[in-house]
């Protein structure tokens, strides 16, 4: 507890956990290796003694926060609505525990939200960033490359790509797998319900769904937009019926989108798989629970999450962005009953 109103001090913790001012530093900051019998002293004089650590004094003697900004160019809405971004945000924030940093959330849209994002960077309120998902017109890699701080991208960015360090799936490799999915299945009148043209993700899905095609001398001219969500995904699915496009096999580029094109379909009266095969993008829960259960490429976002906290804190211990590194991880087919 305090003395006489006052904080207690570290040398105190330390006096009374019988072990020296450094070896208590060591322990409650886990830095470095402590045995187990002076941990366990010094964390009983920690609670005993009602210590707590001066964090900013700690930052200035380290020029470290403890903390790791996690940046979200979406709308609140879509950010806690999609799986993929909550399944990420568990990943990162275990991954960081781990590391003993913790996780800040930052939502920026571009314009003034952005510029608001860049002066808190700039304020090196934070040790370092990770940032997912990724549009056209959004310049965040050149901004944190400039700004100088460490920072991992989830998603290969639009712009400046070569000046960050990100971790990616093989999108377009994996939109022909799926294509030749639906070919060996038989199909032959196969269409997509591609992601937003402004996002890495939904334009390099549609170019490996037309890149597979052309390859097997297929028409690409069925193609319809979504958003990612379900209701985006039954909306380009309607659009494409009754435009009376005759089809046997949908690419979808999000399962949340193979979910709502399987909705329409069965609201038309037709059968999935037998009148037409559908096979998605992700393998984050949604595939488990349509019906019938959706055959899907596997997101390998715990490999991506876990590789891109690496590469930061790596950067963060060197003090700086370091060589931009890219590592590409490879999507697995995930057969169920919807081909």
């Amino acid at each position: 507890m305090a003395h006489n109103g006052r904080a207690s001090t570290l040398g105190e913790v330390a006096e009374l956990a019988g072990v020296s001012k450094a070896t208590a530093s060591r322990a409650i900051n886990g830095r470095s290796k402590v045995s187990a019998k002076a941990q366990t002293a010094v964390f009983d004089a920690v609670r005993e003694l009602g210590y707590t650590p001066n964090g900013a004094a700690r930052s200035l003697v380290t020029q470290r926060t403890g903390s790791v900004a996690v940046i979200l160019p979406e709308s609140d809405e879509r950010i806690f609505s999609d799986p993929f971004f909550a399944r990420m945000l568990h990943l990162v924030a275990r991954s960081l525990r781990e590391h003993d940093l913790q996780l800040v959330l930052l939502l920026a849209q571009p314009g003034d939200e952005e510029e608001r994002l860049l002066l808190y960077l700039r304020g090196r309120y934070v040790d370092g960033a990770i940032v997912a998902s990724h549009h056209r017109d959004d310049r965040l890699a050149e901004h944190l490359s400039e700004i100088g701080l460490p920072c991992v991208f989830i998603g290969r960015p639009w712009i400046g790509s070569e000046r960050v360090s990100f971790v990616d799936s093989d999108n377009a490799g994996a939109a022909g797998q799926a294509v030749r999915v639906l070919l060996e299945a038989g199909r032959c009148k196969i269409a997509t319900i591609a992601g937003p043209p402004d996002m890495r993700a939904g334009h390099d899905r549609l170019l490996g769904w037309r890149r597979e095609l052309a390859t097997h001398g297929v028409p690409s001219d069925l193609v319809a937009y979504g958003d990612f969500t379900e209701e985006s995904g039954a909306e380009a699915c309607a659009s494409l019926l009754d435009a009376g496009a005759d089809i046997d096999g949908i690419f979808a580029a999000s399962d949340l989108m193979a979910q709502g094109a399987v909705r329409e379909l069965a609201s038309r009266g037709i059968r999935v798989p037998e009148d037409v095969a559908i096979v998605g993008y992700d393998d984050l829960g949604v595939a488990e629970r349509t019906r019938p259960p959706l055959t899907t490429l596997h997101n390998p976002i715990a490999q991506m999450v876990a590789e891109a906290v690496r590469l930061l804190t790596e950067a963060i211990d060197e003090g700086g962005q370091g060589v931009p590194r890219r590592v590409v991880f490879v999507p697995e087919l995930v057969r169920r009953d919807s081909v």
